[in-house]
């Protein structure tokens, strides 16, 4: 029935019937898309909510007067309930990412995409909204308090509830009513995406091209910024976030004043707001409509949100006492320790040869001590090992100990970063000296104490031929 409908749009458009018809893979909405082919190849849209059809109708037209790079609808049935449009090809921003989303490495190429769409974001935001009707926008026109709570509680029944945890629900409620509050001062006439992530942008010719705008909205610029930059699977790192986030604000100048220190406190609330509101459409899709490729993106948002609360909101305190505690939930926590990095830093006698790496990954670093001055030839340190203060004394107060570390934390921490952002979950580290117990012993028990204090990764710590070993735990 669907596929008649279109291939008879088809045929009133061109004059002539499609070579072949296919059915393209469906997203998280309800509408189903085809591929139309022959001369020209068009896309053909069946959407049951013949709203939702008139907005994208609409907007798509609109953003096209305004010279915007969104696909061009040539054709529509009477009743709005099938359309015909440009065909922009087959890759999405979320594929064309791909090698930079599973290394957390993206390369200059992946980066560019992403700094373009970047830089036309606050296009549709502003141009987009100018001279648009908002009262074409389905569900609503604009994101108020309504829509805020409305979110609050999808992801309280849809995902919370889903857990088995238990809280109190009076409280959490006064914690959403503060959320409101809190995003509703940014409240802004700009339009508002709502779902403006990898997924819903077109690459083709190397340019990002605009689809699925149709949930758009008045509403305030940060929500579209987090939802792109925290989308639970691209896995961005931090650094790249940063340099992105620099991006938008530049293109952002051109169309009003940035106050920097206001934008980065409000952002923080709406990356919050909009990690859990889309946990609530994980649980929906994933747990109650079984879509798999939902419930794969869970632990990436769980993640999102165990970061986030590492700096606290003091406006809503039960809701973070709530959050953190489903962040440490056993489900989610397992699946954390998982990817989790782990570091093992072993001393050792050269003499004795250089400890295997036992997680099989190979590689990590073998840093040589002998060039310290060693305190085993004087006899008085002879019973000592780098653990005892005569020897702690007498490394630090020469002082060639200190210059050497100083050089190893500046290689060590640089890869530890990067391990944790790529999501690697094993790093050896291994000290050499003659007899493995001094110098060697020394670097490696400062140099786990170090990135246990400054990482807050597990480290495993052993001091070989001393027969001693130690466990830093993971810091939350």
């Amino acid at each position: 029935m669907i596929t008649e409908e279109l291939k008879k749009l088809y045929c009133t458009y061109t004059g002539h019937e499609p070579e072949a018809i296919e059915e393209l893979p469906s997203s998280g909405s309800n509408r189903r898309y085809f591929r139309l082919t022959g001369i020209p190849t068009l896309i053909g849209v069946s959407g049951t909510s013949l709203e939702e059809n008139q907005a994208f109708l609409y907007m798509a037209d609109h953003f096209r007067k305004k010279g915007l790079p969104v696909p061009q609808v040539v054709a529509k049935s009477d009743n709005d309930a099938f359309y015909l449009q440009e065909d922009l090809g087959d890759t999405l921003l979320f594929n064309a990412i791909e090698k930079g989303r599973k290394t957390s490495v993206f390369d200059e190429e992946e980066k560019q995409l992403l700094r373009k769409t970047m830089r036309l974001l606050p296009a549709i935001q502003f141009s987009g909204a100018d001279g648009m009707d908002f009262s074409y926008c389905y569900p609503q026109s604009e994101f108020n308090s309504r829509s805020i709570l409305w979110d609050l509680n999808y992801f309280k029944y849809c995902f919370l509830k889903a857990t088995g945890m238990e809280f109190q629900e009076d409280r959490l409620e006064d914690d959403f009513q503060k959320m409101a509050d809190v995003l509703m001062r940014s409240s802004s006439a700009t339009f508002m995406y709502r779902d403006f992530q990898s997924r819903n942008v077109m690459i083709k010719e190397g340019e990002p091209w605009l689809i699925d705008f149709q949930g758009g909205r008045k509403g305030p610029v940060y929500y579209d910024v987090a939802s792109f930059l925290w989308q639970a699977k691209a896995n961005y790192p931090e650094s790249l976030r940063k340099e992105l986030l620099k991006e938008y604000l530049d293109s952002l100048c051109k169309y009003q004043p940035v106050d920097e220190k206001y934008f980065y406190a409000q952002l923080r609330h709406f990356v919050l707001f909009r990690t859990m509101q889309v946990l609530g459409a994980y649980g929906f899709r994933g747990y109650f409509e079984k879509k798999p490729h939902f419930i794969q993106s869970v632990p990436f948002a769980i993640e999102n949100l165990r970061q986030l609360l590492q700096e606290p909101y003091p406006e809503y305190p039960y809701l973070c006492h709530v959050l953190k505690e489903l962040t440490e939930l056993k489900q989610f926590t397992d699946d954390l320790q998982k990817r989790r990095l782990v570091v093992k830093v072993t001393s050792f006698a050269h003499k004795k040869g250089i400890p295997e790496d036992s997680s099989g990954n190979g590689g990590g670093f073998v840093f040589d001590c002998r060039a310290v001055n060693n305190p085993g030839k004087y006899d008085r340190y002879k019973p000592f090992t780098g653990l005892d203060e005569p020897v702690i004394r007498f490394l630090e107060d020469d002082g060639e100990i200190t210059t050497f570390l100083e050089h190893v934390y500046g290689l060590v921490d640089a890869s530890v970063k990067r391990y944790m952002e790529r999501g690697f979950t094993n790093l050896s580290i291994c000290f050499g000296c003659t007899g493995g117990q001094h110098r060697s012993v020394y670097s490696a028990q400062h140099l786990a104490e170090h990135l246990n204090q400054k990482f807050g990764v597990q480290v495993n710590l052993m001091h070989r031929e001393q027969n001693i070993e130690q466990t830093f735990k993971a810091k939350n």
